[in-house]
């Protein structure tokens, strides 16, 4: 009774006439935001927070402000990973396997509704969460050492291997690359340069915004100039903008599933959205064998959206219980705190109950008005797919080349995705998985970082990637990933043959 007298009094708060609006203002600039690529969540809140600060917000004003653009960057990284096969942020970019060939079946109102609802069912499920869950799941969160994160990480790269079931070797190969493009810059443990070929910009390492902008943005302007003429749009749509009532029974159990899934994986500070996504995406690919994954699946949009926002709103359970951001964006949302002299932890319930249940009412005001402001925005957002080729590719190239001389404001960058971005656009030709390269480089750190530091804690001995149960199921998952779908096939055709 004392959590629902304690979440009453946080929607006293957040639904005051200002907090509303701020609400309100924040899910439309998180929306904007989002689906410009490169950009994403962390940029966003990072670009709002001067503002907040400067406006005298009080402290769960500016939260609600800031949990609302971090919430609508994950509503907008679908919409160009959907039309333009462009993912906005590392979350999207599973939503775009099936999401974009679904645009290009005239159904791009479909995915776009689609995407929108699943992403608030798992928003609204994490939230529930982390007002029923938070102190359980946060001491949960804190049994994962670096040896876990690991595992967690080898199971996620197992996973892979289900993404492109008819491409497997392709799909290793493109994972590898994505490996090696992580282990560019200098050693964090040694402080020893590895392939930056004695060029002071690579010693940060490759930037993720420079990589996804080259292999997705300039591979598709590259990929649409050779199958397009002048003034002919790419893609046709049709009248339809919202899904019917047979594909949302066929997608409401894997929303569910993904919604738990991304929110387990999100308490998990600094696994994130992307890590939920993909394994909530190849979990559903499994158990439903028969259906056209990567071909314009329904399901294949409502499960990465769904884990991606569950994830997102998780991401907040480490943040308020332990001070310890569960994201990125987290991070930031932690300075924002500190500006206002507030420490998160676990005094922070007690100390402050106004700000963090206002916070948490916030999630749940801020999804639905999300929710509200997409779907009938769903005709403008399909409207881009009419703008004739010769506008949208420079469009498009504009706001990837600001978005890569964001990083580091240096032409190095720009020419770096030009050529990451014709590397991209052979692989594509090759039929080779971008998806899988881009997921590599993306846990290639942090799988790299993790085992490092298991074994120096342990002093060189591998037995510690063992020792836990957390780690030794993870290993087993993973295992059982990779040999199970071989062995299914040899007892199938064994039973064909008899």
């Amino acid at each position: 009774m004392d959590i629902l007298a304690h979440l009453i009094s946080g929607f006293g708060v957040a639904l005051t006439p200002t907090n509303l609006a701020i609400a309100f203002f924040g899910a439309f600039i998180g929306t904007a935001v989002g689906m410009l690529p490169g950009l994403g969540p962390i940029n966003g809140v990072a670009i709002l927070m001067p503002l907040a600060f400067a406006m005298n917000f009080p402290p769960e004003s500016a939260l609600i402000l800031l949990a609302a653009v971090y919430m609508g960057c994950e509503y907008g990284g679908r919409i160009s990973s959907i039309l333009l096969n462009v993912p906005g942020d590392a979350g999207a970019i599973m939503t775009a396997l099936d999401g974009n060939p679904l645009a290009k079946q005239g159904l791009a109102g479909v995915a776009l509704s689609m995407s929108a609802v699943a992403s608030f069912c798992g928003a609204i499920i994490a939230t529930i969460g982390i007002v029923f869950f938070a102190p359980l799941l946060a001491s949960w969160a804190l049994s994962f050492g670096p040896a876990e994160y690991f595992a967690l990480m080898v199971f996620a790269i197992a996973c892979l291997g289900g993404m492109v079931g008819d491409k497997p070797v392709k799909t290793l190969l493109a994972t590898m690359i994505g490996l090696s493009l992580a282990t560019v810059g200098v050693d964090a443990n040694s402080g020893v340069y590895r392939f930056t070929f004695d060029d002071v910009h690579l010693a940060d390492g490759i930037q993720f915004v420079v990589v996804v902008i080259g292999l997705f943005s300039v591979s598709e302007i590259l990929l649409m100039l050779e199958g397009t003429h002048a003034g002919q749009t790419l893609i046709k749509q049709t009248g339809r903008m919202m899904f019917n009532l047979r594909e949302f029974r066929a997608t409401i159990g894997t929303m569910l599933r993904s919604s738990v899934m991304g929110f387990g994986i999100g308490v998990l500070p600094g696994a994130g959205a992307t890590i939920a996504s993909a394994i909530s995406y190849m979990t559903t690919k499994r158990l439903h064998p028969d259906k056209a994954f990567g071909e314009g699946e329904i399901r294949g949009v409502a499960a990465p959206e769904a884990a991606n926002n569950a994830s997102a709103c998780g991401s907040f359970i480490p943040m308020l219980t332990l001070g310890v951001p569960g994201s990125g964006t987290t991070a930031v949302m932690i300075g924002a705190l500190t500006l206002y002299n507030i420490t998160p932890g676990p005094m922070l319930f007690e100390q402050q109950p106004d700000v963090v249940w206002g916070l948490i009412a916030s999630l749940f005001v801020a999804n639905v008005v999300l929710l509200l402001l997409n779907i009938p925005l769903i005709r403008v957002f399909t409207r881009m797919l009419n703008t004739p080729l010769w506008a949208l590719v420079p469009g498009i190239a504009a706001v990837s080349a600001v978005g890569v001389y964001a990083v580091h404001a240096t032409t190095f960058d720009l020419i770096l995705a030009v050529g990451l971005g014709v590397f991209g656009y052979i692989l594509r030709k090759m039929d080779f998985p971008m998806s899988a390269l881009i997921l590599g480089f993306v846990l290639g750190e942090m799988l790299e970082q993790n085992l490092r530091r298991a074994l120096s804690i342990s002093n060189g001995d591998t037995a510690i990637l063992l020792q836990s149960p957390i780690s030794v199921t993870l290993w087993i998952l993973a295992v059982l990933i990779l040999i199970g779908p071989p062995l299914l096939r040899y007892f199938r055709r064994r039973k064909q043959a008899a």
